[in-house]
């Protein structure tokens, strides 16, 4: 009996450095040098379990042991904190490396995707937009509110959905919004946020020069604070396209003539909705417009305006804008 517990004993400690080396070698790999000669970058998409993870780990040549790597992960208990995303995974990174990449990206590249949206596009613009991207996923059910999205550059990862990017943009304008109708000054003609948004909208479609477009905010004002009308082209081009696209040609007389829900040479006040998705600051220019006297303004020649305060200057103005045209049409 002795000769057999010992005989025993002996299997058990031999058995124990045997595993304790197998252990020593697991830890070597999960901590050496790995098998990338170059950065390569690696997606991992949403969802992904720690398996699938490993398997696209390896496929890609970033591991070379996909059970040491799984092994690593749970050890330190870090399975589960695995991101979704593109990596660039520098030459050279041990496993461990590697999951510490995926766990903290601080630790290496994301590579990132971008979006921008312009001042003054429509909604139907923006989700053309979204579609041609090829890296994000998921369809957008029907096309948000005109107005609602906020112009501003994003940034998307791979595997990021149509439908998520599209909520940001609208948390992004509620707050744009939100902030700038507590700020208002009094006395406006306009009594709620949706009504500052739908000027906004046209403030932003009437001019892209940053100085002007208070100055433009107050003929607005103005104007409707002596019950005139807006008058104003952009919102005779969106009832003819209702965002969808570019007009690309100038408005003919009957156009400005045929009534349309956003036509403000036919309709009284505002139109029904914003004409366009306005930016930050033609927000703050609607609900703190310059004090003036203005009521007129027509293109200067030079990319901004030349405002009136009466018809008969706003009249001059508008004749020294047509020989302007006139000019670049015969050095054409």
């Amino acid at each position: 009996m002795r000769h057999l517990a010992a005989n025993a004993l002996t299997i058990l400690i031999v058995l124990g450095i045997a595993l304790a080396g197998v252990i020593a070698w697991g830890v070597n790999q999960y901590r050496a040098e790995g098998p990338l000669t170059e950065p390569t970058e690696i997606s991992i998409p949403r969802g992904t379990s720690l398996p699938r993870a490993a398997e696209i780990l390896a496929e890609a040549g970033a591991i070379s042991d996909p059970r040491i790597f799984r092994l690593g992960a749970r050890y330190s208990e870090m399975q589960s904190r695995i991101q979704a995303g593109e990596f660039e995974i520098p030459a050279g990174s041990s496993m461990e490396s590697v999951l510490i990449c995926l766990v903290n990206q601080s630790t290496c590249r994301r590579v990132v995707y971008q979006i921008t949206v312009v001042e003054g596009s429509t909604s139907w613009q923006v989700v053309e937009q979204l579609k041609a991207m090829e890296t994000l996923t998921g369809e957008i059910d029907e096309i948000p509110p005109e107005g609602s999205l906020a112009p501003e550059t994003y940034q998307a990862n791979r595997g990021d959905t149509r439908a998520e990017m599209i909520q940001r943009m609208r948390d992004a304008q509620d707050a744009i919004l939100a902030e700038a109708w507590e700020n208002r000054v009094e006395g406006l003609p306009i009594s709620s946020p949706d009504e500052a948004l739908i000027l906004a909208s046209i403030i932003e479609k009437e001019t892209a020069v940053a100085e002007e477009r208070r100055r433009v905010a107050s003929v607005f004002i103005n104007r409707l604070n002596r019950g005139m009308r807006l008058q104003t082209d952009p919102t005779v081009i969106y009832g003819i396209t209702e965002g969808k696209g570019v007009l690309g040609r100038g408005l003919t007389r009957s156009e400005l003539n045929k009534r349309t829900d956003w036509n403000t040479y036919q309709i009284d006040g505002l139109p029904p909705t914003p004409i366009a998705n306005p930016g930050k600051a033609a927000i703050e220019a609607a609900v703190n417009p310059l004090e003036t006297r203005d009521l007129y303004f027509v293109a200067d020649g030079t990319g901004g305006h030349a405002f009136a305060e009466t018809l008969v200057q706003h009249t001059r103005n508008v004749q020294r804008w047509r020989r302007i045209e006139a000019e670049r049409k015969q050095s054409q």
